[in-house]
């Protein structure tokens, strides 16, 4: 595929008033050319989720992860940062751990290389015939980090502009949930599901299809409930609507109400709500009176992803008599949520790739698309005038 002018210039269309916006190309969704060019003018400059910070509480707690392609290690320092390093050892390039744990130090298996907890080079057998080497030159190579509302972000970007000035519009929705001090039962990683990523941000935010895909389990939550509060502005980086129930204390599972304790601190209009957040191009955060859940994320081609999900309750949760009864029936509703989404998904997917594939028109419960569509065609054409980034033909 040819990152033409045509192309770029057939972008207008989708960023148009909504009432005559048209849907993005097919080929941006099946294209592994145009996915290449994404890596660099997307996921290389933008920040990115990778989990919460409560999954490593205590010092020496660490987990490893892809990011864009490249494989690294989230760890708690002696300090209590956290702190994101490549785990590709600077010696032999060999991955120096997989998984999670608690240590001190990280070995390389391969010639015993160590390293510390904010990944500066601690000790290395036999180099002291080596001429002009110096430890301090050959640490694991360290990403920006920052926290916001208990997620970590890591940045591969040399200098990132700060992330949390860009969220400000979604965070007055989240401040009774007090997200970074929530309790969360673990996530779970879905591996490659058969869609491009920008198809699973445009399904999670996608409110025309609420009770008509989900019809019955989600008739609580109708598609004309939803409401766009926020319009996207070039400066932001999330992306959310509001989306209504018929009643109060909302749930999604099969008695179509809350399940688990609801957040104690919400206000009578948020139990009659839900919010759903894209934070492009790795996270996706939903919110419903008794539970915070969130979708990290990260493309393996064109046309797959990985995709990790958990659930963020309130604090005090866990400590009801029924718990893990309520936990696990709330999860057999969400689960019922899944498998609709993920068949039309795959479905969608497939049509992508048909010669009959359309340049869509949108209903205007589908106004966060068009928000997505700008975010994204901002990017494309702000990374395009990069001439580190290789394009392809020119018309």
């Amino acid at each position: 595929m040819s990152l033409t002018n045509d192309l770029f210039e057939s972008f207008d269309s989708s960023i148009a008033e909504l009432s005559k916006a048209a849907t993005l190309p097919a080929e941006l969704y099946t294209s592994e050319d145009f996915l290449d060019f994404e890596r660099k003018a997307l996921f290389d400059q933008e920040w990115l989720a990778v989990g919460t910070a409560s999954r490593i509480p205590e010092v020496g707690d660490w987990f490893t992860t892809t990011v864009n392609n490249e494989s690294v290690i989230i760890a708690r320092g002696k300090d209590g940062e956290i702190r994101a390093f490549s785990s590709v050892c600077q010696h032999r390039a060999m991955e120096v751990c997989l998984g999670e744990g608690n240590n001190t130090t990280f070995t390389c298996p391969y010639h015993n290389w160590i390293y510390g907890l904010d990944g500066r080079l601690l000790g290395a057998p036999a180099m002291e015939r080596t001429d002009d080497f110096d430890k301090s030159e050959w640490g694991l190579p360290n990403l920006a980090v920052e926290i916001w509302q208990g997620f970590i972000f890591v940045s591969l970007a040399d200098d990132p502009a700060p992330l949390a000035p860009t969220l400000t519009d979604y965070e007055p929705y989240l401040e009774h949930y007090d997200l970074e001090n929530c309790f969360s039962p673990g996530t779970f990683t879905l591996e490659g599901l058969p869609w491009n990523w920008k198809v699973m941000f445009e399904n999670f935010n996608d409110g025309y299809h609420a009770n008509r895909l989900h019809t019955l389990i989600q008739d609580f939550c109708p598609s004309e409930l939803s409401k766009f509060p926020v319009a996207w502005t070039p400066d932001s980086n999330v992306i959310f609507r509001e989306a209504g129930y018929i009643h109060k204390d909302g749930g999604f599972n099969a008695t179509r109400k809350a399940i688990l304790p609801i957040f104690p601190d919400l206000t009578e209009e948020e139990r009659w709500r839900s919010t759903f957040a894209l934070l492009p191009p790795s996270l996706c955060i939903g919110t419903a009176p008794d539970q915070a859940f969130f979708f990290i994320i990260r493309p393996t081609s064109a046309q797959t992803i990985d995709v990790e999900i958990g659930y963020l309750l309130h604090q005090e949760a866990p400590a009801h008599p029924m718990f893990d009864h309520l936990l696990e029936m709330s999860d057999a509703g969400v689960q019922v949520f899944v498998a609709q989404d993920q068949d039309a998904t795959t479905k969608v997917q497939r049509g992508l790739n048909s010669r009959f594939a359309p340049r869509g028109r949108y209903s205007w419960q589908e106004e966060t698309h068009l928000y997505f569509n700008r975010w994204l065609v901002d990017r494309y054409r702000a990374n395009r005038k990069d001439p580190s980034h290789s394009l392809g033909g020119e018309s």
